[in-house]
């Protein structure tokens, strides 16, 4: 455990190196779980169009002209994201933004467990340089889900000086980003894959959860939902509720009609159904 780096003033200086088994091997064992997630969660797959920048993540290119992400480079530079993060010691000097919809949710969620704040949907112009505005802020870290969508936020973020680091596909610009996640960002799964791995990174770095015992928080609870299912959802057994009660009904409808199933009984008493109807009366009667 001891190994010579270098010398000095004619003796050999040595480094100590203390290595710990059980992270480095749980490490690995997470690193290769979270590759498998990827693969569920079509991480790896890009678009047919490629930016000379986002070459070196690509691993391959398909027969119908897909490239294809490196998945070991997109969990390394995950990592590398989350100790940017860990680095700032106030999280609410962290801004996640996202106008794409698939990212709302998911930087909602990844606001909740790391305390940054989160700002899904438009992004207002001059919120990063404009000093009038009551919505101006000074954030020390920019994360963004689309740099070509949130190109605004990137702009605004270069002007103010403040480092970036976003989600990007093959096809997207690399200007002004410091830190770039490769992977698919356009799909709703991947996109909450990757908020996700990255949430509980930095939970770990900063010691809230303990790595050997892993995250009991589900990625589907990053996933974007549509609004309208849920409207068809509590719609649809209101439906199905109200039909027995309907059938019910018509089952005892001969209770309803006097308590008893024979039509054909006896007139009521002081009544004959076979006399003639009597005559009207005069007008005098009147």
């Amino acid at each position: 455990w001891l190994k010579p780096f270098g010398t000095g003033f004619g003796r050999s200086t040595y480094r100590v190196s203390i290595c710990f088994p059980s992270i480095t091997n749980k490490m690995a064992i997470t690193k290769e779980e979270d590759i498998q997630m990827m693969l569920v969660c079509k991480t790896h797959l890009g678009t047919r169009n490629i930016d000379h920048r986002m070459k070196r993540y690509v691993f391959r290119r398909t027969a119908d002209g897909i490239h294809i992400v490196h998945l070991g480079m997109a969990w390394e530079k995950v990592m590398v994201a989350a100790k940017a993060i860990v680095t700032i010691e106030n999280p609410a000097d962290i801004i996640v933004a996202s106008q794409r919809v698939y990212g709302s949710r998911a930087v909602l969620k990844f606001s909740q467990y790391t305390g940054v704040q989160a700002l899904a949907g438009r992004w207002m112009p001059g919120t990063l340089t404009n000093q009038i505005t009551t919505k101006y802020l000074e954030p020390r870290l920019l994360i963004v889900t689309d740099p070509r969508m949130d190109s605004q936020a990137v702009k605004e973020a270069a002007y103010a000086n403040i480092p970036v680091i976003a989600l990007c596909d093959t096809d997207s610009p690399l200007e002004h980003v410091d830190i770039a996640i490769p992977g698919n960002n356009k799909g709703k799964e991947s996109i909450a894959l990757l908020y996700w791995l990255l949430a509980r990174e930095v939970q770990y770095l900063r010691g809230t959860l303990n790595r050997t015992q892993g995250w009991d928080i589900m990625v589907d609870s990053f996933f974007w939902r549509d609004p309208d299912d849920f409207d068809t959802k509590e719609e649809q057994p209101t439906w199905t509720a109200a039909a027995p009660a309907a059938e019910q009904s018509w089952d005892n409808w001969d209770q309803a009609a006097g308590g008893e199933g024979n039509w054909e009984g006896a007139p009521a008493a002081g009544e004959d159904w076979g006399a003639e109807a009597a005559p009207a009366e005069e007008n005098g009667g009147w």
